[in-house]
């Protein structure tokens, strides 16, 4: 089953104590692709009801809503402040989501 968590990338790691902790997500990271969707935020829209939208093919689309944050030239680093009306973000196509982010080499990369 896919695993799409944010966190499916971090390593669990132990402290000095040896009490387990997981690192920090590696952001998904934008790259400019000939088939991104550009979405023009308008007022009410938030990262989860974009998700929702546009990864509606995935089990649990509105839980894909950090895909969006991530993958903004600048990255959304608070997903509860509301989006600004009239800035664009960038969506991944499914093929980027499938060859880029879900791909299993990148998993063993981490």
């Amino acid at each position: 089953m896919l695993n799409d968590s944010r966190y499916q990338y971090c390593m669990e790691l132990f402290d000095e104590e040896r009490l387990p902790f997981i690192t920090d997500p590696e952001p998904f990271g934008w790259s400019d692709e000939p088939d991104n969707i550009v979405h023009t935020v308008v007022e009410g829209d938030t990262l989860w009801g974009l998700a929702h939208r546009y990864f509606a093919g995935h089990r649990r689309p509105a839980g894909l809503w950090w895909v969006i944050a991530d993958y903004q030239p600048t990255p959304v680093v608070d997903p509860t402040l509301a989006l600004a009306t009239g800035s664009r973000l960038f969506i991944p196509s499914a093929r980027v989501l499938r060859l880029k982010l879900f791909n299993p080499a990148r998993r063993r990369e981490h």
